[in-house]
């Protein structure tokens, strides 16, 4: 009887501890995998979609904590936003680094970022974020614009299609990084009073190589590019047009800074190194600058903005081409880099359509601009 009972004891306690032991792991185990996966993803997204450096990324129970280094002061909001929305994340942490340390050895729910990664054909947007009030910067956009002094024409549709596309890009430790892409854009102009809404011109815009780079919130851009400006058929068919074949390559150097989170000025200029019509003067400058809110309104999804850019033109006499943009960014529908704003546009200044160089014109138009 009494070995019966000691038998019955011993089995007991072996189930209750293989329970113990063998059961309590596997959910460990799993939580685990789960931790490792998030950190993983996390680091992904921060490499190629932002384009930060970062020390470690670290995973426990859905909290993700990120060691960050050259984080631009615009960048942790959007971030925190992007990773909450994958499933299994409960709150993002951030530490901004100011030097990159010897890091430990990895846990299962780490990552170390590397100490140097070169990319081709990365995700995520350019290195040198877009001017929003430059006329001529490539991306998608459909405006309308009403003339004020207009004498040819009243109402125009100004449409542009393009974007920057990167080939390489190398991340350093310390978060700086540089990158090497390709940008080209086609900005046409469409006659609204016509019945046919007669295209008027179209210029074509390509840039290799384009060459970004940035360290938090400074950033360069350096790019050699050509344009070419294109008559429409129906507007050459009104007759009585001095048609002028416009074409130029081009070298250009522009410095961008952020302060004060909200702010950012940019400066820079350019040489057309061959021009047709040959006569042209060959040097330009650019200047602007930024101002996007940091507070949200309509539960979160618009942020109000402003952009102002300045071009002057030796072949104007150095006269004052300002554009001002005035708007909101829809931040709701973002993640990642993509952006998407609606705008009120005022322009006064030599019309920066190629073929209509020469005209002065005062412009008010609203505007939809798409960056990706």
């Amino acid at each position: 009887m009494k070995m019966r009972f000691g038998i019955g004891w011993a089995v007991f306690l072996f189930m209750m501890g293989f329970t113990m032991v063998c059961g309590r792991p596997a959910g460990a185990s799993e939580q685990t995998r789960e931790d490792a996966y998030l950190a993983g993803y996390a680091a992904a997204v921060i490499e190629r979609e932002f384009q930060l450096g970062c020390r470690t990324v670290t995973a426990r129970e859905g909290v993700i904590t990120l060691e960050l280094t050259g984080l631009p002061s615009d960048a942790e909001e959007r971030l925190r936003r992007t990773l909450l929305e994958v499933p299994g994340v409960a709150r993002v942490d951030i530490v901004d680094v100011p030097a990159l340390e010897p890091a430990p050895a990895p846990a299962a729910s780490e990552r170390v970022c590397a100490q140097k990664e070169g990319l081709f054909f990365p995700k995520g947007g350019s290195l040198f974020d877009p001017l929003i009030a430059d006329p001529r910067w490539p991306h998608f956009s459909a405006s309308f614009v009403r003339l004020l002094d207009g004498e040819e024409f009243s109402h125009m549709g100004a449409v542009s299609f393009g974007e920057r596309f990167p080939l390489y890009r190398e991340i350093f430790p310390s978060g700086r990084s540089w990158e090497l892409g390709v940008e080209a854009a086609v900005f046409s102009l469409f006659d609204m009073d016509a019945d046919s809404f007669d295209l008027i011109n179209s210029d074509f815009w390509v840039s290799f190589p384009s060459l970004t780079y940035r360290d938090r919130d400074f950033s360069a851009l350096m790019r050699f590019y050509h344009q070419s400006s294109h008559l429409g058929d129906e507007y050459i068919l009104r007759g009585g047009i001095d048609r002028v074949n416009l074409s130029y390559e081009a070298l250009s150097l522009t410095l961008s800074q952020k302060f004060l989170t909200s702010f950012r000025v940019y400066a820079g200029g350019g040489y057309l190194v061959r021009r047709t019509p040959s006569e042209l003067e060959p040097w330009y400058a650019q200047l602007g600058l930024e101002y996007e809110s940091q507070r949200h309104y309509l539960q979160g999804w618009v942020t109000p903005l402003m952009g102002m850019d300045l071009q002057l033109n030796q072949e104007n006499d150095w006269s004052t081409g300002l554009s001002l943009r005035v708007g909101v960014r829809f931040r709701a529908l973002e993640t990642g880099t993509r952006r998407y704003l609606l705008t009120l546009d005022y322009y006064n200044g030599h019309a920066p359509s190629g073929q209509f160089y020469d005209r002065k014109i005062e412009s008010l138009g609203i505007g939809t601009h798409f960056y990706f």
